[in-house]
């Protein structure tokens, strides 16, 4: 039967490889060279419509919008940040939202942090995205697609995504499949090298080996926050499954493995993790693996009392670090007057007046 013809759902052509799209095509009773003309428009001329696709019949182009979509995200919303951040909100199409940044840096580097889950399960108290819960995975299309859609708007502004960091939504090792998927998508569809992409976790142990055996050039970066069972526990709940050692002894095998540089972040908390006693055990702690600090002033949520540890605070934290010959830098932080910091990301389904009271402008919501 002509696909055209069923009641099947379309099929999102980003969820396909160049041989699964060449299946679908193929389906559709055309010849499967027209999958290398369709997989050129998507990926080197990155259209968003297949009419677009000028050298593909118009039959051939009635039947793709039929069956298929040039992915699967509908804008909501969007907005900009005083400091140039751009925070992008989108509905999948089972009605779940997810957030997305592109955040720009002095040095010419655009930089887009992508979700890998509708909400999050790890439950870590301190981050807006834990405190809403689970929704559920994202394909490794709808992964990707958040990237294409920034890689787009820059080419069209004749600029580059250069870097794509797994830190938005979700914890990328609960859907480990599909964001690893999304990773190889990354560098083989947007061309985006491998150490321009890093991909972090709260520490789950088991996938962290994993990833060490993978091959990739991939940067790592793991939330520590804590270097006390108990006050981790409390802080990230992971904790209590994979305790303090076990994921030490995680990342000096990924070390190992990989003779790669781990990121250990650091939300800095004033009072609470952010004392010298504190820098000490955490110099005791990371001394002699190949690794480096990324502390990270927290950024305020609204069910977390924290507050952000002060600068002179975190310079002898940095300084104490750097005794134990463990480097450390300050992340920039980027996006906070419209809650598109680390640990920030929420989506508006959970708050009151889910779009005015935030002041985002709509965007197009269809999908």
């Amino acid at each position: 039967m002509d696909a055209a013809a069923t009641d099947q759902p379309k099929v999102n052509l980003y969820d396909l490889n160049r041989q699964e799209l060449g299946d679908f095509v193929a389906r559709l009773g055309e010849a499967r060279y027209r999958a290398k003309q369709i997989w050129t428009w998507m990926y080197t001329q990155r259209v968003d419509r297949f009419q677009a696709m000028t050298n593909l019949p118009r039959a051939t182009i009635a039947k793709l919008k039929a069956t298929a979509t040039l992915g699967s995200l509908g804008l909501v919303a969007m907005q900009q940040s005083r400091d140039g951040a751009e925070k992008r909100i989108f509905r999948l199409r089972d009605g779940q939202l997810i957030e997305s940044v592109l955040m720009p840096y002095d040095d010419a580097r655009m930089t887009a942090c992508i979700s890998s889950q509708a909400g999050c399960a790890m439950g870590c108290v301190f981050c807006a995205t834990g405190q809403m819960g689970f929704g559920r995975n994202l394909t490794a299309g709808e992964i990707f697609e958040q990237t294409m859609v920034f890689a787009r708007e820059l080419a069209a502004r004749g600029e580059r995504l250069s870097n794509v960091v797994f830190m938005g939504m979700g914890e990328p090792f609960h859907n480990y499949d599909a964001s690893l998927e999304a990773v190889r998508q990354l560098m083989t569809r947007l061309r985006v090298g491998a150490r321009h992409i890093t991909v972090s976790t709260v520490g789950l142990a088991p996938q962290i080996r994993r990833f060490a055996d993978e091959d990739l050039q991939v940067n790592l970066a793991v939330s520590l926050h804590q270097t006390d069972d108990a006050r981790r526990s409390a802080l990230m709940p992971v904790n209590r499954r994979w305790a303090i050692d076990e994921l030490m002894n995680a990342c000096h095998y990924y070390v190992e493995q990989t003779n790669r540089r781990i990121t250990f972040e650091w939300a800095a908390i004033a009072g609470e993790n952010d004392t010298a006693d504190e820098a000490h055990r955490l110099g005791r702690l990371l001394s002699g693996l190949l690794c480096h600090v990324n502390i990270i002033p927290l950024n305020p949520t609204g069910n977390y009392g924290g507050v952000p540890a002060q600068k002179a605070t975190i310079k002898s934290f940095s300084r104490i670090l750097s005794g134990y010959g463990v480097g450390s830098t300050v992340r920039v932080r980027r996006g906070i007057d419209i809650e598109a910091g680390c640990g920030q990301l929420i989506t508006v389904v959970t708050r009151r007046s889910p779009i005015d009271s935030r002041g985002l402008r709509q965007g197009d919501a269809s999908a």
